[in-house]
């Protein structure tokens, strides 16, 4: 299906540009990275949950949140399968795909694998004047791999490394321009801490240090490449029982985007914007998570989870984000239903926001399942 550049157009509004904005009281200019398909909720259960995932409660999707958690769950091995439709309103082929599992070696490590694969359907690019040059299927995938581990009895580490590559265009799409398929590696870090009783009952938490990696480019210019997003993000999750069937849990994350903002763009200073704009560029990984606190790129999740029976919950949740992320918020909503060693999740965004602030999963339902294997007790 061919589409009009302003798909891919979009597409790039939604992360893969540096945008600014602006009204006469308060420019703003909002923080992007590239591969920004990394940030997007890979998880039907926390996406029912305002994206709150870091302090949950363990299953095959830990790796997307906090890989330190694993160790912890209650099977020695599953595996986790999620569909997330994106830009529905105005595209019925782009989404997020995500594939992930887990094996417990034994009570106190485990390792992980998981694969994120963002299809942007088919794209027709056209000139400044509307004049069709050629058509391209942009799509992007990250797999990682990770190993945790408990260090006692309420307290996990975890390490993955991920390979990304992003392939948005091949070819000479613009004169004078050669595009390709930029990669790059990175890890992510976390500690996750489980203070609960037998029955579930107490206090989680976590902290997650995700995507340290490389800057990615898609031409040979050293300085177009762009950061990756970085992120340190920390959780709470308390969980009540109550009547011996009933869970309730209450989960906040808060999450703050470790790159620094590109430079605003001053039409009175061309040359000096430029400079500015090379010095960004130049910056080196390390110093720019360091310098990202200069920007005010932060995010909360706070989110609820209804469980009866350990088979059926109900889920609602809020997000909200700072200006510099791009100022969006919305509610959401989830069910998850559990049988046998199947669990099936899903989510859905209430719209919210208008034109960029928009979230692209407005009106989307998401869809996740869990296959649970090998309790641990029976091992």
């Amino acid at each position: 299906m061919r589409k009009n550049f302003l798909v891919f157009t979009c597409l790039l509004i939604a992360g893969y540009a540096s945008v600014s904005t602006a009204d006469a009281q308060d420019p703003i200019n909002i923080v992007t990275t590239a591969v920004p398909f990394l940030r997007i909720s890979p998880d039907a259960r926390s996406g029912g949950m305002g994206d709150a995932g870091i302090a949950l409660s363990p299953d095959a999707n830990s790796g997307f949140w906090d890989l330190a958690k694993t160790p912890f769950a209650t099977n020695s091995d599953a595996i986790g399968l999620t569909y997330t439709p994106w830009l529905k309103d105005i595209a019925q082929d782009v989404y997020l795909a995500t594939l992930s599992g887990y094996h417990k070696l034994d009570e106190d490590q485990a390792f992980s694998a998981s694969l994120r694969y963002f299809n942007l359907g088919q794209i027709q690019f056209t000139d400044a004047q509307g004049t069709p040059l050629n058509t391209s299927r942009p799509r992007e995938f990250a797999f990682d791999v990770g190993y945790s581990r408990k260090i006692s009895s309420t307290l996990g580490v975890g390490v993955a490394l991920r390979y990304i590559n992003s392939s948005l265009a091949k070819g000479a799409v613009t004169e004078g321009v050669t595009y390709k398929a930029g990669t790059t590696v990175a890890a992510d870090l976390s500690v996750y801490g489980n203070n609960t009783a037998n029955d579930g009952s107490g206090l989680t938490w976590g902290i997650a240090l995700s995507n340290l990696g490389g800057k990615i480019g898609y031409t040979d210019n050293a300085l177009s490449k762009d950061f990756i997003p970085a992120n340190l993000g920390g959780g709470l999750a308390y969980t009540w029982v109550f009547q011996e069937d009933n869970k309730f849990t209450l989960s906040l994350d808060v999450n703050k985007l470790l790159v620094p903002a590109v430079p605003a763009y001053n039409p009175d200073d061309t040359s000096g914007f430029q400079q500015h704009l090379d010095d960004y560029h130049s910056q080196s990984v390390f110093s720019s998570w360091f310098k990202s606190f200069s920007s005010q790129t932060y995010s909360g999740s706070l989110g609820a989870e209804y469980t009866y029976l350990n088979q059926f919950s109900l889920r609602a949740g809020y997000y909200k984000e700072t200006k510099e992320m791009g100022n969006r918020s919305y509610f959401t909503a989830g069910v998850g239903l559990s049988y046998n060693i199947f669990t099936f999740n899903f989510s859905y965004l209430a719209p919210s926001g208008s034109g960029i602030t928009r979230n692209p999963l407005s009106n989307t339902l998401r869809f996740g399942i869990l296959f649970n294997l090998s309790p641990q007790d029976n091992q």
